[in-house]
């Protein structure tokens, strides 16, 4: 039977249902993959052009109901994101550096010209969603819950416009060491036939579309026998952009000092939350960090000259991927003997130490949920 417990401002909460019991939630959580299992409850908020946000629910997770005129299905105005909670050694629950993808967020429905959400609200929406399902935040390292919030068009109706109904969903999933057996390099496939993005479009939001368009580049690389592949600026064709959905990073060696170097945001890439922070990170520890354009030829001759001895992708999933291989219809050469490179792995742990509450949070990014 429904009931409405500790009411907040913004959302009501109603547990409509038995809670699984805890042997049935451990049972689930036993590798768990990554985006395979989810929690028990979820938080939905409309919003209407003229009323605004309007108050929200927790509620048991499940399907939505959609009208087949919904905006959604036919042009395709959707945003997501993707953030974690980590488990700390006292077994209190942090978020890292919410604020951050909230505002992401944002900038991504002002790109497909949806509604901004608060960010006090968005941050709200999280910290109940975590304390609700506290019992699904993993403990081990690398091991965190998966928070996915999006947004979706729901007014009914054709005409290509902005729609004046959208939904807000929050839901949740325990997830795994994304490397079960191991942080292992990837073979990655660079793309010459398709672009992730160009000028002027939507490479720098986080929209449902870009991640469409992406998958027949994908499974081309596939067929290629690659795990990723790797997008070239629209342009020329020359300049890395991404590695799939993630950011990508060079490690080299410069006037004696290690430097880590990603590619600028020219507003074709994604602005990555784990991006932004190996970059402090890795200042911290004393590298150097940059972000500038790196060709597909440079990459290849500052390989051959030592100028450049590893490269690894990183994302909110994985954390860091290191890249073993680089195939190209022109070719295809090794990193760092196909083996996980020294800086990457020191990084990973860092920013896993970090997280996880292991090591000082100096930068305050870890969030206090409870």
């Amino acid at each position: 039977m429904s009931q409405l417990i500790a009411p907040t401002a913004s959302l009501d909460i109603q547990l409509a249902k038995e809670p699984l019991s805890s042997e049935e939630r451990i049972k689930r959580m036993q590798n768990p993959g990554f985006g395979k299992i989810f929690t028990e409850y979820m938080v939905v908020i409309s919003y209407n052009e003229e009323t605004g946000w309007g108050r929200g629910t927790l509620k048991p997770y499940g399907p939505i109901m959609l009208d087949p005129a919904a905006s959604v299905l036919h042009y395709g105005q959707a945003i997501f994101e993707g953030f974690k909670a980590y488990r700390q050694p006292d077994g209190h629950i942090k978020s890292f550096r919410p604020e951050a993808n909230a505002t992401r967020f944002n900038a991504s429905a002002r790109r497909l010209a949806m509604p901004e959400i608060p960010v006090e609200l968005f941050v709200e929406t999280a910290d109940i969603l975590i304390r609700q399902e506290r019992d699904w935040v993993p403990s081990a390292i690398g091991e965190s819950l998966y928070l996915r919030p999006l947004m979706i068009a729901t007014e009914a109706g054709l005409g290509v416009k902005p729609a004046h109904d959208y939904l807000f969903i929050l839901i949740a999933s325990p997830s795994g060491a994304y490397f079960p057996q191991g942080v292992k390099p990837v073979t990655v496939w660079i793309s010459e036939n398709y672009v992730r993005a160009a000028p002027g479009g939507t490479g720098s939001a986080k929209c449902a579309g870009n991640y469409a368009a992406s998958l027949i580049a994908q499974k081309e690389a596939k067929a290629e026998g690659c795990d990723q592949v790797v997008w070239l600026d629209s342009t020329h064709r020359r300049f890395i952009e991404e590695m799939g959905g993630m950011n990508i990073f060079f490690v080299y060696q410069e006037q004696g000092k290690t430097v880590v170097v990603t590619p600028i945001l020219t507003g074709t890439l994604l602005p990555g939350i784990t991006r932004l922070t190996l970059l402090e990170l890795a200042k911290s520890m004393g590298f150097g960090a940059e972000e500038r354009r790196i060709s597909v030829d440079e990459w290849q001759s500052a390989l051959q000259e030592g100028r450049m001895n590893e490269a690894f992708a990183c994302g909110t999933a994985a954390v860091i991927t290191p890249i073993g291989t680089v195939k190209s219809n022109h070719g295809e050469w090794l990193i760092n003997h196909g083996n996980p490179g020294p800086v990457a792995t020191q990084l990973r742990k860092a920013l896993l130490d970090l997280q996880h509450g292991l090591a000082p949070d100096t930068q305050h990014w870890l969030h206090a949920v409870c």
